[in-house]
């Protein structure tokens, strides 16, 4: 009979939702693995078929870990406040409520027609009240440990969108939604101190399997810089400026000083001639991101105050400028500019004529800033009581700082790039802060037996134009007996920072988690996701953890122990997928067709798993005929099929296959697992008979990735559920190759020996050969006239050069 892919998958996905297969609990006789997706954000569209490359992937490596005898926990959820679904609202009159309601139960349907082996009974939604009661509970510990503090900060703040926007939802001054302009102005703020944490942060990455690229990213977030501080004078207001500075050994070459265009000295710096200039610019660098300012910033731009600083170590006078590549939230919001080994210094000196002066001996000051300078020696650098000409640079660098501190021009310091986490946002759909303003102007926080305190409905969803979240307008929700209530909400990272613990104890309300559960599950041994999240959700997520093992909340100080960055699939045309592109392929169409086993088979087998790789429907297509192979296989000469009908070729091929996939398996190479498979399954189309046994090994090993078919195989010839049975193991005797060595010769004489596998042909023997890094050089321009072999002892290659 032809396999019915539809109403096969269907009878399982039934049976394993209705006996609850995939449900995990607490069990101290089995070693557990905690296996996490990046959960997802519903939107409207639905999936497509790149977005469940990672969760195929998690599903496979979870149905292996059980048939382990791991005891696994893998559950699923919903990140389902934010930006977007408020947007959706205000063009629609839809409340946000109703849309992500309505499109969980579209990416609820999509997924589960995939065959995840979830544990359903740990579903969240982060919009659900009795979710983010906790993620309440957790704001006011870091509130109550003095890390949740409010303040007057510039932030992005988008007129059209009326939202105040992350540095990285703008892109060239415009939001990214919408592409609107993004002006920075001044507003009331809940922020963290994640800058308290820096040092926990970059200590904590070392131990960590994360891929290196993402631990790199972080470091250079956190952006740890040793160096000093350093005071000039500032004649025309008779105070002194405090930059801070990697490079103290440049001190004499200081050129000019650079303060960022919110600095507070700014205004009184400016002279009167300067000062359209000077408000004209600070006006345009309101538009800018950080990021646009900083290490994106090309084109350098800034504007000459009227008014000079004491450089203290020559006490020369040099210029006070103004530029945007400056930023207030790094360091002191003020540089010292040594263009000669400063490249961006170097850029700014140019275009303004500014001069430049070498203090570091070795560069080129015609091509640019000498910046590799490391081991050079200082010129150019002495004053009466300070004489570092000839010191190496670390030499100088010493000097320089112990003679700061002793004539009071400055110290040591240590400064990061990391800045306090903007919390609040001033939109609807997020979490309530709970937090009281009272009329005496303290902040109070609620107590826990007043949580969850729920987001109220409201018909407009709309910021007001001043800014203020649309909660500001119900009154009968912000006026309370004790003050007025926050109206600002949380981030859409607040319920993604610890949804990893509520699925440990998703249903407990008494306590955000039970701590014997925690200490059993975590830390998470795989979590899987874009590398898009490599600084955000993963800094954020470490940050509270952190501060929750401070607190003696959780058993481990790291949450995510092993990182895997899945890659892209894009589409047909070798795209990224989006609906502007018409380019977006719908699963469900697939799986329509083709199946949801062909469907996992073949984004398994497309390439590497980190690796973006193009759909191509023909390869899909040939995945369905691999799966229509294995069901003609095993159902339709089942006569074939018999007891004890074992030969020594099959068996020997079949224990090197389970060997092979277990280590793919474990290792996430699932490309190659496929390629094993198939190979096996070639073998066995060659069989008169083939021995039950094997077919039931052979059904087990793809069950992780196609477990529809091969459960239902398996049901059909009679064996136990795949499910509850084991993992098989191969036998190192039979996998263990006959080889034997050959002499390796060119026009007679002897250049090397090889050992070969004993069944290889003569022409696999000579691309063995050729394949040989110390062998393969003597055929270099030369060509092969004749090959004598003489079985199992050599192999004469008789040449001619060409």
């Amino acid at each position: 009979m032809k396999y019915n892919h539809l109403n096969i998958e269907n009878k399982w996905q039934n049976i394993w939702e209705k006996e609850k297969t995939f449900k995990s609990e607490v069990d101290p006789d089995k070693k557990k693995i905690y296996i996490l997706d990046m959960f997802p954000y519903p939107s409207g569209s639905g999936l497509h078929v790149g977005h469940p490359l990672g969760y195929t992937a998690t599903d496979i490596y979870s149905r292996f870990k059980r048939l382990n005898n791991f005891n696994v926990l893998h559950p699923i959820g919903w990140d389902a406040f934010g930006l977007p679904a408020e947007q959706y609202a205000i063009k629609t009159g839809t409340h946000p409520s109703v849309t992500t309601s309505e499109n969980i139960k579209n990416f609820k349907r999509q997924i589960k027609m995939l065959g995840f082996s979830y544990d359903w009974d740990r579903e969240i939604n982060t919009t659900d009240e009795k979710y983010y009661k906790w993620t309440q509970w957790i704001f006011l510990q870091l509130y109550n440990k003095g890390l949740a503090y409010e303040a007057e900060t510039p932030v992005n703040w988008c007129p059209e969108l009326k939202a105040v926007l992350a540095n990285e939802e703008v892109i060239d001054g415009r939001s990214e939604i919408g592409g609107h302009p993004v002006i920075r102005r001044p507003m009331r703020q809940w922020m963290f101190r994640i800058t308290d944490y820096a040092e926990s942060l970059l200590d904590g990455l070392e131990k960590l399997d994360w891929p290196e690229s993402v631990k790199e990213l972080q470091r250079n977030w956190i952006g740890k810089s040793v160096g000093s501080k350093v005071k000039f004078f500032l004649p025309s207001i008779t105070k002194n400026i405090e930059v801070f500075t990697t490079r103290p050994d440049t001190l004499f070459g200081a050129t000019y000083i650079v303060l960022a265009p919110e600095h507070p000295y700014l205004e009184s710096l400016v002279l009167p001639k300067n000062k359209l200039d000077i408000d004209e610019y600070i006006e345009e660098s309101q538009k800018k991101s950080d990021l646009d300012r900083g290490d994106l910033n090309k084109n350098k731009t800034g504007v000459f105050t009227g008014s000079y600083a004491v450089n203290p170590v020559n006490d020369e006078r040099i210029p006070v400028w103004t530029a945007d590549y400056v930023l207030m939230s790094y360091g002191t919001g003020a540089i010292m500019a040594v263009p000669a080994h400063d490249q961006r210094d170097f850029e700014f000196a140019t275009i303004f004529n500014l001069p430049i002066r070498e203090v570091v001996s070795g560069g080129n000051l015609s091509k640019g800033a000498y910046v590799e300078n490391k081991n050079g020696e200082l010129i150019n650098s002495n004053n009466k009581d300070l004489n570092l000409n000839g010191e190496k640079v670390f030499e100088a660098k010493i000097t320089v700082i112990k003679w700061l501190e002793k004539t009071n021009n400055g110290k040591k310091s240590v400064q990061y790039k990391l800045r306090d986490w903007l919390f609040s946002r001033q939109r609807y759909w997020g979490e309530p802060i709970p937090i009281i303003h009272s009329t005496d102007g303290r902040t109070i926080p609620l107590k826990e037996s007043d949580l969850p305190l729920i987001l109220p409905q409201v018909e407009k969803y709309k910021p007001a134009a001043s800014g203020e979240s649309p909660l500001a307008n119900i009154k009968d929700w912000v006026n309370t007996p004790s003050g007025k209530r926050e109206t600002n909400t949380m981030p859409q990272w607040a319920g993604s920072c610890w949804y990893y613990l509520r699925y440990i104890d998703p249903l407990n309300e008494e306590n955000a988690w039970d701590k014997e559960k925690e200490k059993y599950w975590m830390p998470v041994d795989l979590y899987v996701g874009g590398a898009e999240h490599a600084v955000l959700h993963l800094l954020y997520s470490r940050f509270w953890h952190h501060v929750l093992f401070d607190l003696g909340l959780v058993s481990t100080k790291e949450p995510f122990q092993k990182l895997y960055n899945q890659g892209m699939i894009r589409g047909q045309d070798g795209q990224k997928m989006s609906k502007s592109r018409g380019n977006v392929i719908n699963p469900d169409i697939v799986v329509e067709e083709y199946g949801a086993d062909s469907f996992r088979l073949y984004e398994m087998f497309m390439g590497p798993l980190d690796k973006s790789k193009p759909w191509n429907t023909k390869g899909l297509q040939g995945c369905s005929r691999f799966i229509s192979k294995v069901w003609r296989l095993c159902t339709e000469n089942t006569e074939k099929i018999k007891n004890d009908v074992v030969n020594e070729e099959t068996q020997k091929l079949l224990h090197q296959t389970i060997k092979k996939v277990t280590e793919d398996l474990n290792n996430l190479r699932f490309n190659t697992v496929v390629s094993h498979l198939m190979i096996f399954t070639n073998h066995l189309q060659t069989l008169k008979v083939i021995d039950k046994e094997t077919v039931k090994t052979f059904l087990k090993l793809m069950n992780p990735l196609a477990p529809h078919i091969t459960e239902e195989i398996s049901e059909l010839l009679g064996f136990s559920r795949i499910t509850s049975s084991k993992w098989p193991t191969y036998n190192i005797e039979l996998i263990e190759e006959d080889k034997y060595t050959i002499a390796i010769q060119f026009n007679g004489k002897t250049r090397g020996t090889l050992s070969i596998v004993s069944h290889l042909t003569e022409v696999e023997i000579i691309k063995t050969i050729k394949g040989d890094s110390k062998l393969s050089k003597y055929f270099d321009g030369f060509f092969v006239v004749k090959t004598i072999l003489i079985p199992k002892r050599l192999i004469n290659f008789v040449l001619k050069p060409k």
